[in-house]
């Protein structure tokens, strides 16, 4: 496939501006699992606080916090709070505020910085969780032992109605330092965020007794962490949308390009080329095998570019949520890897024999198609079924094959994901439940394992299209870097205005590529300006050949053919065939109309010249009889005329070149003996100034050419005008007999 990577080239700033947008839409998606999880830790765990810092604290309360912290803790947590009372500047604000305000004074925290909210989370979460603590002992003395307060200190054994946090602060500092260090105990395998969690529900209860609409801001928490995910979601959608048009944009201009140059590299091969690629196969590689590369240049640019941002991505937020549970995405990645090369293992061998047989029933249908006159003649429509349905049936059997393989991987993908998913769970719950991790963090873990897993299964994806895209890209490329062997000069020569036509060939001899033998030996003849130079012998002789060297449809293997005194090889072949009116033994038309199809030769031709031409190609009978005239359309291959019809406007065609030179292969074969003898004196008045070179079969049609050249076994044995050979050649001779009466031979 590297061999086609240059025509992503002109597309390269499209290229560039998907990965940014992947790179966006991954950071977004990766951003999501952290904010659900903030809704599910934050938002509905700790009731939208946030962190340990409240905005807000009674002074009762803080009095109680301060007993559970060191003089240097209360010092700093002293100085981000603002003493609020009766007195304050803003005492009615504060009072709409914390309705409390009216019955205590309240401390109000100040605008501090992020990494004082930080320091400040495990002194105020640490108190906070050691006030509740005691708080629910004294209203349940049970609680002591679950809570880790059943030493040192008996919350049972005071007297009712006295205040446990005067006595604690009354205790001897050996004894109160052995109760705070019971209580502490239970802190030590608590990180910050746990922390923060089990003094969320002091602080809610704090914010309840200052009079605040606790509902209220875990409303606002979810609502504003619920938008931030819903424009993340929005951005990722945007992001994969545009990727999406810029990717399709991309594929289909590649494919584009890639069509356009391989119908531009096929126009330029010569027949030794087509010799060596069906026609079949070429439509194949034009279409099947582009289209193939297409989807999955879609699919590389976005897959490829966002499964590893999103995996690695994955990943690292995945440890970075809980280090402790990497095994398992290690697990279940191993596992999706080994799926993934078993599969490969198993279907890049079918995938590469698919094309060969998608190029088998392409030839086997185009056979069938083209030769359907034949096959109605001999009546073997049977055979031809059967035939069609053995590479029918091949083709099906393979891609069932591939199916079948395939229809296995997402499954067991799922399968992996699902036990993935069982395995968070289960690992995760004894993590909450040892408070060491919370639910909302065990849920992000899943989620970020499973895009980890979902992008091995989309790069999976595409791997399994990557075989059969590879093949079809080398079939793409071989066609692309062929290089015909017949090519321009390097310093092309220029044909002398006006040209001439005068054709000569020198010991010329030709063999096709990898023949052991010559087809044409020593050929030498020269075919003047004003004449008609015939060729004539019998089936094999070599005089198509021959006349296929002229416009270089082939190029001679030794001797040289000259127009105007310069060597065909010396010139461009545009230049070349632009001197030339070719008509093929076979006529050829192309769906249009008929007026297209004369136009073919010259665009800018005039009516008169069209007209003109038909007349001499004793084509305008049958044209006037069309109701639409050369307006009349033609099918594909002329499919909807005649066989001497297709010939006379082929001929047509040919004289709207004028060109100095005309060549005609073997192209009156289906004109009748009347139709025949008036082309050919109506082509005499044309082309008296050109240079005629016909192919033919029949001696009426020559036998008043200027020279007759009779061809053998690729040898010159005769040549001459029809008087000169009928006594000079007897294969002429014999020829001539077979076909002629004694009056015709005679006339």
């Amino acid at each position: 496939m590297t061999r086609l990577a240059s025509y992503l080239k002109p597309f390269l700033g499209s290229i560039l501006l998907c990965i940014v947008l992947l790179f966006v839409q991954a950071m977004a998606d990766l951003s999501l699992p952290d904010y659900t999880a903030q809704i599910v830790n934050t938002g509905i765990q700790q009731s939208g606080i946030e962190n340990a810092v409240p905005q807000a604290i009674s002074q009762s309360t803080m009095n109680k916090l301060t007993l559970f912290m060191s003089a240097g803790e209360q010092e700093q947590v002293m100085s981000a709070y603002t003493l609020i009372d009766s007195n304050s500047p803003d005492y009615e604000t504060y009072l709409a505020q914390y309705p409390a305000l009216a019955d205590q004074p309240v401390y109000v925290l100040n605008l501090v910085s992020a990494e004082e909210i930080e320091a400040l989370n495990p002194i105020l979460g640490k108190a906070f969780t050691s006030v509740y603590g005691i708080e629910q002992v004294i209203a349940d003395p049970s609680k002591a032992a679950e809570l880790g307060m059943d030493s040192g200190f008996d919350m049972s054994s005071l007297p009712e109605g006295s205040d446990p946090f005067a006595l604690l602060q009354s205790l001897p500092a050996a004894m109160r330092d052995s109760v705070f260090s019971s209580i502490n105990e239970r802190f030590a395998g608590m990180d910050a965020a746990m922390i923060v969690q089990s003094a969320a529900a002091p602080i809610r209860a704090e914010y309840t007794a200052l009079g605040m609409d606790v509902n209220a801001l875990q409303a606002n928490y979810i609502l504003r962490i619920g938008t931030i995910m819903l424009a993340l979601s929005l951005l990722s959608g945007i992001s994969a949308i545009v990727v999406g048009f810029l990717s399709a944009r991309v594929a289909a201009g590649a494919a584009r390009n890639l069509r356009r140059n391989v119908f531009v590299k096929v126009e330029s091969f010569s027949n030794n080329e087509f010799d060596k690629f069906s026609v079949s196969s070429l439509i194949t590689r034009t279409t099947n095998d582009i289209t193939q590369l297409q989807m999955l240049t879609v699919m590389l640019i976005r897959i490829v570019f966002y499964a590893p941002i999103l995996g690695i991505g994955g990943i690292l937020k995945a440890t970075g949520t809980d280090a402790a549970m990497w095994w398992i995405i290690a697990l279940g990645i191993g596992a999706l890897i080994t799926l993934i090369i078993i599969i490969f293992t198993l279907a890049l061998p079918r995938f590469k024999k698919i094309q060969t047989l998608v190029d088998r029933l392409n030839q086997v249908t185009r056979e069938n198609l083209s030769g359907m006159l034949v096959v109605r003649a001999f009546n073997t429509q049977k055979f031809e079924e059967q035939r069609f349905e053995k590479a029918n049936h091949d083709l099906m059997s393979t891609n069932l094959s591939v199916t079948r393989i395939m229809a296995g991987l997402m499954p067991v993908m799922m399968l992996i994901m699902n036990l993935m998913t069982l395995l968070i769970v289960w690992v995760g719950a004894h993590q909450v439940a040892a408070s060491a991790m919370q639910v909302g963090d065990m849920i992000a873990f899943m989620q970020y394992a499973l895009q980890v897993a979902f992008a091995f299964i989309m790069l999976a994806v595409v791997f399994i299209l990557v075989p059969r895209a590879a093949v079809s890209a080398d079939r793409i490329a071989d066609v692309l870097e062929t290089e015909p062997i017949i090519n321009d000069p390097q310093a092309p020569k220029q044909f002398a205005k006006p040209v001439r036509g005068l054709v000569e060939f020198h010991n010329v001899s030709f063999r096709y590529p990898g023949a052991e033998e010559d087809v044409l030996h020593d050929i030498s003849f020269t075919a003047n300006p004003g004449e008609m130079t015939a060729f004539i012998g019998s089936t094999g002789s070599g005089k198509s050949t021959l006349i296929n060297l002229i416009p270089r449809f082939y190029d001679v293997t030794s001797g040289a053919i000259l127009l105007d005194g310069i060597d065909i090889r010396e010139v461009t072949q545009h230049q070349l065939r632009d001197e030339i009116g070719y008509v093929p033994q076979k006529a050829n038309l192309f769906s249009g109309t008929i007026e297209s199809n004369l136009r073919y030769a010259d665009e800018n031709a005039s009516a008169e010249l069209l007209n003109e031409a038909a007349d001499i190609a004793q084509a305008s009978e049958f044209i006037a009889a069309k109701e639409d005239g050369l307006a009349t359309e033609i099918a594909q291959g002329g499919g909807n005329v005649s066989g001497g019809q297709r010939q006379r406007l082929s001929i047509a065609r040919a004289l709207v070149k004028q060109a100095p030179v005309y060549i005609f292969d073997d192209s009156f074969s289906a004109l009748d003996f009347k139709t025949d003898a008036a082309l050919r004196k109506a082509l005499k008045e044309k082309t008296s100034d050109s240079t005629v070179l016909v192919v033919t079969q029949r001696v009426s049609t020559i036998k008043n050419a200027e020279q007759i050249i009779v061809l053998d076994e690729g040898k010159i044995v005769g040549k001459g005008t029809h008087d000169e050979l009928m006594e000079s050649s007897e294969i002429y001779r014999e020829i001539a007999q077979s076909q002629l009466g004694i009056e015709e031979l005679a006339s």
